[in-house]
């Protein structure tokens, strides 16, 4: 990265940092709590009006579970290792399995075993697809008015303003994939019909 470079990596960081907390499902509020960085300062951040400084992006970087570069968006290095770092919100374990942010997003989920009889999971939205594949366990997807339950190598897809919400329907952990991105990037794997 050349000096010139600087002043157009520093203006896509708020960007990055708008599009990460939206994947998250995480709103400004729960960010600032999170980081304790001020709701006003997180909206300059994420609006581009505020310059990014490293004593704001490191408690960011650390409330995402994504290594600095991965919001300032620093050319990569060449080495192809990935190494991800987890993250849990509302209880369920993400491993991130994609680098970068934009386009299409890979991630493996854990949700732990319930502890009793579980309530319905609850339900969010937000724009793009998910795709799903179960790993392993019994995942209860929670679709709209419906309530599906997924085992071991069943997929899914739906539109994610959907409202929608996981929960464990088994005994152990389940363990699944999930890929989302904007609308348009879909995969086309349909889960195994009910009644087949």
């Amino acid at each position: 990265m050349t000096d010139d470079d600087i002043p157009s990596v520093l203006s896509a960081v708020g960007s990055r940092l708008r599009a990460l907390r939206r994947e998250r499902g995480a709103t400004l509020a729960e960010l600032s709590e999170a980081t304790g960085i001020s709701l006003s300062t997180l909206s300059r951040l994420e609006s581009g009006q505020r310059k990014p400084t490293l004593e704001l992006l490191l408690p960011l970087a650390k409330a995402h579970g994504v290594q600095l570069d991965e919001l300032v968006g620093v050319p990569p290095t060449g080495d192809p290792r990935i190494h991800p770092r987890p993250f849990t919100r509302r209880g369920q374990t993400y491993v991130p399995l994609t680098r970068y942010l934009g386009g299409l997003h890979a991630y493996k989920l854990i949700l732990p075993a319930p502890e009793a009889a579980g309530t319905r999971p609850e339900q969010r939205t937000h724009e793009g697809y998910e795709w799903l594949y179960i790993l392993s366990g019994r995942l209860w997807l929670a679709l709209g008015e419906r309530d599906l339950v997924l085992a071991a190598g069943e997929a899914a897809e739906f539109d994610t303003r959907v409202p929608h919400g996981f929960g464990n329907a088994g005994t152990r952990p389940v363990e699944f994939l999930s890929l989302f991105g904007p609308q348009g990037e879909r995969m086309h794997v349909r889960a195994r019909p009910a009644d087949s």
